[in-house]
């Protein structure tokens, strides 16, 4: 088969291998679209080193249809399907707290199990059994059932936050995650959503997807823009929705007293932020991390994708067949584009 090869850092290579050898059990898939995550720019990058293998197939938002059940009869040759790419053991202590994004043993896809950009992909038979291989719903197309990992896992950074009804919001960084946050916040009922974007393309389609303010951090002053349009309190909730460590105090500093601060985006490694710790002891924040997802927020992403559609579709705005992999994460990684989508498999 065809794959985008990841064979060391900065060198990806569109390549025959070998079709996905199976054991009892494993499906096969046929990838129909994969879009390009900002995880998959900080692997390609060595921005991200944990777990990483040399040379591996990334990507771990796509939509298939079934090549080969592997012996699961709920699934039949030629169904379309999305598959939720993090693998939890289901044993550990956390997988029984019900927080399996944080297994101890957890597997992802696209750099510890192959991932997507490839002709076809194996989702081994723990993860079919363990409920990882959703049906894709009437009315979706492979591109938007493949928004339904990111969508998921913004979905998880609000739950923890916790983004109501009349809430003010602020979202630094406009690119898709930010995005999602957007409209996921105005889904939740915010009153009034900023968000602070350097890059005008990015302004642009905050706006189109409905923020309030759109403020510009390198020729406006946040902070003046932030205090004068909330009477001086801030806002209820500040999300990074990028990772730059300088923007964890800008949050810090942005939100109310009793405020929620979501430190949403992944740092790469080895990077630090000096964080106020005086700031979050006196003004009584709460603030949070947020990794990955769970299968509860992928069954939930796939619902709010194939009845809201049109408030997501628009965010894929570039597509490229997997022949032109190293062009595809070119364009992502420089702004040009909002979401960059592989098909043509």
């Amino acid at each position: 088969m065809k794959a985008g090869v990841l064979k060391n850092v900065n060198d990806i290579q569109f390549l025959d291998v070998a079709d996905p050898a199976l054991d009892a059990g494993d499906m096969l898939l046929r990838v129909k679209a994969a879009t390009i995550c900002g995880t998959d720019i900080r692997i390609y990058r060595g921005k991200k080193t944990a777990g990483v293998r040399y040379p591996s197939i990334l990507g771990h938002e796509f939509a298939a249809e079934v090549v080969d059940n592997g012996g699961h009869h709920q699934f039949s040759c030629d169904q379309p399907i999305v598959v939720c790419p993090q693998f939890a053991c289901g044993h550990c202590t956390y997988c029984i707290r019900g927080i399996e994004n944080l297994c101890l043993n957890l597997r992802s896809m696209g750099y510890e199990v192959e991932g997507a950009f490839a002709e076809y992909v194996r989702i081994p038979k723990h993860a079919v059994e363990s409920g990882n291989v959703f049906n894709m719903p009437e009315g979706l197309t492979y591109e938007e059932a493949s928004l339904a990992e990111p969508l998921a896992c913004v979905m998880n950074g609000q739950s923890l936050v916790g983004v109501h009804r009349g809430d003010t919001v602020l979202i630094l960084g406009a690119g898709p995650i930010g995005l999602l946050h957007l409209i996921l916040a105005r889904q939740s009922g915010a009153l009034k959503i900023f968000v602070s974007e350097p890059n005008p393309i990015r302004r642009e389609a905050a706006l189109a997807a409905g923020a309030d303010h759109v403020i510009d951090p390198m020729n406006e002053d946040l902070n003046a823009h932030i205090m004068a349009a909330t009477e001086g309190l801030g806002v209820d909730v500040a999300i990074c929705a990028i990772g730059i460590p300088t923007l964890a105090n800008d949050a810090i500093t942005l939100v109310r007293n009793q405020g929620r601060v979501s430190l949403f985006a992944g740092f790469s490694t080895g990077e630090r932020a000096n964080i106020d710790v005086n700031a979050i002891h006196y003004k009584e924040l709460s603030v949070t991390g947020a990794f990955s997802l769970t299968r509860f927020h992928f069954a939930n992403a796939l619902k709010l994708l194939s009845t809201q559609t049109a408030a997501f579709k628009a965010l894929i705005t570039h597509r490229y067949n997997l022949a032109t992999i190293s062009d595809a994460i070119a364009t992502a990684e420089q702004g040009h584009a909002i979401k960059v989508a592989i098909s043509g498999m």
